[in-house]
C-alpha cells in the first residue's frame, strides 16, 4: 500500500473510536442529570487540559502550556546553531493558542458558578484517573516506539475535534448552552486545521509497512483510553457496556473531511 492508503486504513480504524468520543459528549449535554455542578466539573477538567494537559510536542512534559514555557528559556540559547528560530515561532503560536483555549473555558466556568464558589485558578487545578492513565500511555508510546510513536500521538490528539463539534450543536439552547458553544466554536477554528494538517502531515514521513502497522497499533490503544478519558471528564455519561459496543464497532464512524485535510477520498467514503 502507499501513504495515501494507509492513512485511509488508519482513518477506518479510528473513526469509531472518535465517533464514541463524540458520542461522550453529546449524551452528557443531553442528560437530565446534568447541572451547574456537573457542568462546573468538566469545564474545570477541560481547563486542566488545556493549561497542564501534557501535549504531544517533544517540550511539554511538564504542562502544555506552563511546561513548554519553561522549556522554551532552557533552549533559548540553541536558537538558529541546534533549533531552527521557525520552530521557536511554531511552538510560540501554539502556547498562544493553548492559553487562549484555556482562557475560553475558564470565562465559561466563572460565568456559571455560584455566588461564593472561587474563580478558576489554574494552581487549584486536578487530574483524574482516565487522564493519567491516556497521558501514561502517550508518553510509554513515545519513549518506546520514538518516531512512530509520537506521530500516532499527534494524529489522535484532539480526538478529531469532536468535544468542539458537540458543544458548538448547543448554540441556540440560551444561557450557559450558548457560553459553552462559544468557546468550543473558537477552539474548533484553532484545532481543526492543525489536526488535518497533521494528518496530512503522515504521508511524507517516509514510514515503512511495519511502522504503518504499529502505528495503526497504538493509535488505536490511545483512542481506547481517550473514550474512557472522555468519559470521566464528563461524569461517566455512558456505561461501561456502551464503551465495550462502541469497541465492537457498534456505532456509525465519524465522516472524515478528506477534502479539507487535502487527502484523495476512498472509494468507500461518503460525501
Amino acid at each position: 500500500m502507499n501513504a495515501t492508503e494507509h492513512i485511509w486504513r488508519l482513518v477506518d480504524v479510528v473513526a469509531p473510536w472518535w465517533a464514541g468520543e463524540a458520542e461522550v459528549a453529546r449524551t452528557y449535554f443531553n442528560s437530565p442529570k446534568r447541572t451547574v455542578q456537573t457542568d462546573m466539573l468538566w469545564l474545570s477538567r477541560q481547563c486542566f487540559k488545556e493549561y497542564w494537559g501534557s501535549g504531544v510536542s517533544q517540550y511539554d512534559r511538564r504542562g502544555v502550556f506552563l511546561g513548554q514555557l519553561k522549556s522554551l528559556i532552557e533552549i533559548a540559547p540553541q536558537i538558529d546553531l541546534t533549533i531552527d528560530r521557525k520552530e521557536i515561532q511554531d511552538i510560540l503560536e501554539g502556547l498562544q493558542a493553548e492559553f487562549s483555549h484555556y482562557v475560553l473555558f475558564a470565562e465559561a466556568y466563572d460565568a456559571i458558578r455560584p455566588t461564593g464558589v472561587a474563580k478558576m485558578n489554574p494552581q487549584n487545578l486536578t487530574s483524574w484517573p482516565e487522564e493519567d492513565q491516556l497521558t501514561a500511555l502517550r508518553y510509554q508510546h513515545q519513549d518506546e516506539h520514538g518516531a512512530v510513536g509520537m506521530r500516532a500521538c499527534k494524529f489522535t490528539e484532539g480526538g478529531y475535534c469532536t468535544l468542539f463539534t458537540e458543544g458548538m450543536a448547543l448554540k441556540g439552547r440560551g444561557g450557559v448552552d450558548d457560553k459553552i458553544a462559544e468557546a468550543c466554536a473558537a477552539v474548533y477554528d484553532d484545532e481543526f486545521g492543525h489536526m488535518l494538517a497533521g494528518v496530512a502531515g503522515i504521508t511524507d514521513e517516509g514510514m515503512s509497512e511495519a511502522d504503518w502497522l504499529l502505528m495503526e497499533k497504538l493509535a488505536v490503544e490511545q483512542m481506547k483510553k481517550r473514550i474512557h478519558m472522555r468519559n470521566g471528564e464528563f461524569g461517566n455519561p455512558l456505561s461501561a457496556e456502551r464503551i465495550a459496543a462502541i469497541g465492537r464497532g457498534e456505532i456509525t464512524p465519524v465522516q472524515f473531511d478528506w477534502a479539507r485535510a487535502g487527502i484523495p477520498a476512498p472509494s468507500h467514503a461518503t460525501a
